[in-house]
C-alpha cells in the first residue's frame, strides 16, 4: 500500500509541476516568433509604430519567460528527487538530449535574450533582429531536445538493456534523434504553441480595439496575429494527423482509450462527439457511449491511413486476438515478462557465483523475452490501459478547441482585410475569451500524451511504479503541497504583472 501511495502522490507531483510549466512554454514558443515577424516588418519599413508594438509584445514575453523559468528547473530536479529509479535505468539515453538542450539550446536563447530585451539602443537593428530571431529559435531549440526525450519514452528504440548494470543504454544516438514518435511530437507541440501565441496576440488586440485604444497598432497586431494563428493551425491539423499515425503503430492503447474503442473492427470510425458509458467495463456486453455521433471510417484512416484498416480496441488488447489479427493477451506477455526478470536473477546469481555456462543460458533466455521485460511487474492484464474516461474527454476537447480557433483566425483575419473588424463586438469577445481556451487546449493535449502513456514511464519496457525514488510518502506530500503554493503564486504575479502592463497600453516600452 505504501508504495502505490508513493507512487501516486510522485506521479501528482510531476504531473502538477508538468501543468503548471505548460501553462508558461507555448507563450513562448508562439509569441517569440511573432514579435521576430513584427521586428522584420520594422526593420524592412523603418516605420517606428513597428518598433513600439514589437517592445509591447516583447514586455509580455519576457514575463513570461522568467516566471516560466521556474516551473521548468524544479521538473528537472525531480527526475532525481521522486524518480531516481528511472533516472538510473534509463539516465543514458534520456539525460544526453536534456543535456543537449541545456548546453546549446537554452544557452543560446538565454544569451540573445539579454541582448534582444536590453539591446534596442546598444546593438545595430540587424543585430538586434538577428538576436530577436535567435531567441525563438533557441526557444524551439529547447523544445525539439526535451520532445526527443518524452518521444523516446513513448517509443523506445536505440538501445539495449545491459544486464551487469540493470540500465538501458543507448547504442544509436541517431535513432533516437529521428524517432518517428520524437518529430512528430516535436512539430505538433510546437504547433499549439504557435497557435497559443497567435490567440495571445489576437485576444490581447481585440480588447484594445473594444476599449478603443491603440486602435492602430491593435489593428496591426490583430493581422500579423491571425495571420500566423491561421498557418499553424493549418500546419497543426497535419502535424496532428502523423502524430495520431504514430500512435496508432506504437502505442495501440492510447488510440483505443483516445477514441473509447473497446472492440476492434475494421472500417472504424471516429467519435466526433459522445458521453461514454461510465459503467462500461473491460470484457463486458455493455455499450461504450450513452450517446455518440461518429464519422464513419475516419479512425482507420487517421491511424493506419487506410480506411478500410483494422483498429483493435480495449478488449482485443487486453485479451488477445491472435487468431484474426496476431494480437497477443496481454497475460502472455506478463507471463513472459516474469521470465525476463527472473533470468535477469539468475544471470546475476551465475556471475556472482563465476557460472559461466549458467550466466550465458541465462542471457539467451533473457535475451528471448527482453521485449517484455516491463509487463513482468504488472498485476493485472487490464493494466495495460490507461484511464479512458479521461484519455478520451481531453482528446476531444483539445480536437474541438483546435477546430474553434481555425475558424476563429479566419473570421478575425477576413474583417481585418475587409476594415469591418471594428464592427464584429462578438468576434473581438470570442477572441479575448479564446485566450484561456487555448491554454485548456494545451493541457488537454499534454494529458493524452502523458496519461495516455499509463501505465508505462518508458512505454512497454518501464512500468511507473518501478520508476520511484525510495524516499518517503509524507516528502512527497510535503513538497507537493509547498510546489502547488508556489506555483500558483507564480501564476497569479504573472497574470497580475501582465494584466498591469497591458492597460498600461501599448505606448513605447
Amino acid at each position: 500500500m505504501e508504495d502505490t501511495l508513493l507512487t501516486d502522490w510522485s506521479r501528482a507531483q510531476f504531473a502538477m509541476t508538468a501543468l503548471y510549466h505548460w501553462l508558461f512554454v507555448p507563450l513562448t514558443l508562439g509569441l517569440s516568433f511573432i514579435m521576430a515577424i513584427m521586428e522584420t516588418i520594422y526593420v524592412k519599413t523603418g516605420n517606428v509604430i513597428w518598433k513600439e508594438i514589437t517592445k509591447f509584445w516583447m514586455t509580455l514575453f519576457a514575463i513570461n519567460f522568467a516566471i516560466g523559468l521556474a516551473t521548468g528547473i524544479i521538473m528537472e530536479f525531480e527526475f532525481g528527487t521522486n524518480w531516481s529509479n528511472y533516472s538510473w535505468i534509463v539516465g543514458d539515453i534520456f539525460g544526453a538530449p536534456l543535456a543537449i538542450e541545456g548546453i546549446m539550446a537554452f544557452f543560446m536563447e538565454s544569451t540573445f535574450f539579454a541582448v534582444m530585451f536590453f539591446g534596442w539602443d546598444k546593438v545595430s537593428k540587424k543585430m538586434h533582429l538577428l538576436s530577436t530571431w535567435l531567441v525563438a529559435i533557441g526557444s524551439n531549440l529547447s523544445a525539439l531536445w526535451i520532445l526527443v526525450a518524452n518521444g523516446w519514452m513513448q517509443h523506445p528504440i536505440g538501445m539495449e538493456f545491459n544486464l551487469d548494470t540493470a540500465r538501458f543504454e543507448m547504442v544509436s544516438f541517431f535513432d533516437v534523434l529521428f524517432n518517428p514518435n520524437a518529430y512528430s511530437k516535436f512539430l505538433h507541440t510546437v504547433g499549439s504553441g504557435y497557435v497559443m501565441g497567435a490567440l495571445f496576440v489576437v485576444g490581447i488586440s481585440a480588447w484594445y480595439l473594444l476599449k478603443n485604444k491603440d486602435v492602430v497598432k491593435a489593428k496591426k497586431s490583430m493581422v500579423v496575429g491571425a495571420t500566423f494563428g491561421l498557418i499553424t493551425s493549418i500546419f497543426l491539423i497535419f502535424t496532428g494527423d502523423e502524430a495520431a499515425h504514430q500512435v496508432a503503430l506504437t502505442q495501440p492503447s492510447k488510440l483505443a482509450a483516445m477514441e473509447g474503442l473497446y472492440d476492434g473492427h475494421k472500417r472504424a470510425g471516429i467519435v466526433a462527439i459522445g458521453q461514454l458509458n461510465h459503467n462500461k467495463e473491460i470484457g463486458d456486453d455493455q455499450e461504450e457511449f450513452f450517446w455518440s455521433i461518429e464519422i464513419p471510417r475516419a479512425l482507420s484512416l487517421l491511424g493506419f491511413h487506410d480506411m478500410n484498416a483494422f483498429v483493435p480496441g480495449i478488449n482485443n488488447l487486453v485479451y488477445g486476438d491472435m487468431d484474426h489479427h496476431n494480437i497477443e493477451p496481454a497475460i502472455k506477455k506478463i507471463e513472459k515478462g516474469k521470465i525476463a526478470i527472473a533470468a535477469l536473477k539468475a544471470y546475476k546469481k551465475a556471475k556472482k557465483d563465476g557460472d559461466k555456462a549458467g550466466a550465458q543460458k541465462a542471457l539467451e533466455e533473457f535475451r528471448a523475452h527482453e521485449k517484455y521485460f516491463g509487463y513482468g511487474y504488472l498485476k493485472d492484464p487490464k493494466d495495460i490501459i490507461p484511464p479512458v474516461a479521461l484519455t478520451f474527454y481531453s482528446f476531444h476537447i483539445m480536437v474541438g478547441l483546435g477546430t474553434w480557433f481555425l475558424a476563429l483566425f479566419f473570421f478575425l483575419l477576413y474583417f481585418s482585410m475587409v476594415g469591418k473588424l471594428d464592427k464584429q463586438k462578438m468576434l473581438l469577445r470570442a477572441a479575448l475569451f479564446s485566450i484561456p481556451l487555448g491554454y485548456i487546449a494545451g493541457e488537454m493535449g499534454w494529458i493524452v500524451a502523458e496519461v495516455g502513456r499509463q501505465p508505462w514511464a518508458i512505454f512497454e519496457m518501464l512500468p511507473v511504479g518501478m520508476a520511484t525514488s525510495q524516499v518517503s510518502t509524507t516528502a512527497v506530500q510535503t513538497t507537493f503541497w509547498l510546489f502547488a503554493i508556489t506555483f500558483t503564486g507564480l501564476l497569479i504575479a504573472e497574470i497580475r504583472i501582465m494584466t498591469t502592463q497591458i492597460k498600461k497600453g501599448m505606448e513605447e516600452h
